[in-house]
């Protein structure tokens, strides 16, 4: 895809939160007064482009998304949406830039209010914005032939719809006031395997048609198989590997990502299912382990990974890995499905 310029511009971004302990001791000590969720990430989304963050639930992809927003402060770090940082900006300015990103949230029908109707649901950001001087119900129906409903849709209550049909009128809400950049939070959340087909293939039309970039937020490989033009697998709040889409399915580096992508159904009954296999559970952040804090569960951690933080090893061009000992990857490689 040819890359134009960046909507989106993270560098080494960091995001905690404070702690209170209420004197409950961890790890034989009372706990930490603040705790990092997003640990020094760094990514860009240009124009037109979609980027997938992937991890399992407490790796800090909504935080991450949430900071983008301006909805959790970053207290390291860099944000710039088309060049400007994220944090100098005024309030007025702040206002500005919520016009041109948008959610769409990860429950379908609880993320619409009962008490109103479809078109007051759709139109509600023009009416936040100061801009309800337009012709609402014109708007109303744009917004749901954009996004595959007719103009009956408007007079309807959240209880009267699917689950399909009612992402479909989040995306329509999105799109209100031509955003450049969509966070979608676990788009296809709930719903039937031949919906979140539909859904995808929506969100991939409206990116070609209007140019819009994404940031997803899933754990779903599919999805981001899918729709994702770049991808980054976090783990704990770092990136632990990032790519393109098509390099990182094509052959990943990283165990956890292996982990990951083994995981993933494979339709054909004729292929050999191989996983790769992790030990224990996800750490909690307030117990973060000591040097790769992946170490605890990784098959070829050695002891070093104990004692050091991982470098980051780039194996191609926008390819990169955080592992002490990327050459041994190789053998978890011939451990997983092709």
């Amino acid at each position: 895809m040819l890359r134009m310029h960046n909507v989106l511009d993270i560098d080494n971004l960091r995001v905690g939160f404070p702690v209170k302990s209420r004197g409950i001791p961890f790890m034989g000590d009372s706990s930490p007064n603040f705790v990092e969720a997003v640990c020094g990430v760094s990514f860009e989304i240009a124009a037109g482009e979609t980027f997938a963050l992937v991890g399992e639930s407490g790796s800090g992809k909504t935080t991450l998304a949430l900071s983008v927003a301006g909805l959790a402060k970053a207290h390291a770090g860099s944000i710039k949406f088309e060049g400007r940082e994220l944090g100098d900006f005024s309030e007025q300015q702040m206002m500005a830039y919520r016009r041109d990103m948008a959610f769409v949230f990860p429950d379908p029908i609880g993320s619409l209010s009962p008490r109103f109707s479809i078109k007051s649901l759709i139109v509600e950001p023009f009416n936040i914005h100061g801009l309800s001087d337009r012709d609402l119900d014109k708007e109303a129906n744009r917004l749901l032939n954009l996004v595959g409903l007719t103009d009956d849709f408007a007079d309807r209550y959240p209880h009267q719809l699917s689950g399909g049909q009612a992402r479909r009128v989040g995306v329509a809400r999105a799109l209100a006031l031509s955003p450049k950049l969509i966070i979608a939070d676990a788009p296809t959340a709930g719903l039937d395997v031949s919906i979140q087909g539909e859904i995808l293939n929506l969100l991939g039309k409206l990116k070609r048609e209007m140019g819009i970039s994404m940031l997803i937020i899933t754990h779903n490989l599919s999805v981001v198989r899918h729709i994702a033009d770049r991808m980054a697998i976090m783990y704990l709040g770092r990136f632990v590997e990032q790519g393109t889409t098509e390099a990182i399915f094509a052959q990943s580096h990283h165990p956890y990502t292996q982990a990951l992508l083994s995981a993933v159904p494979e339709p054909d009954p004729d292929v050999a299912l191989k996983t790769v296999g992790l030990m224990g559970e996800v750490p909690g952040i307030l117990r973060r382990p000591t040097g790769c804090e992946f170490h605890t569960r990784c098959p070829i951690a050695k002891p070093q990974c104990q004692d050091a933080a991982p470098p980051v090893t780039h194996i191609t061009e926008g390819h990169s890995i955080t592992c002490h000992f990327p050459p041994l990857l190789d053998v978890v490689n011939q451990n997983v499905k092709p």
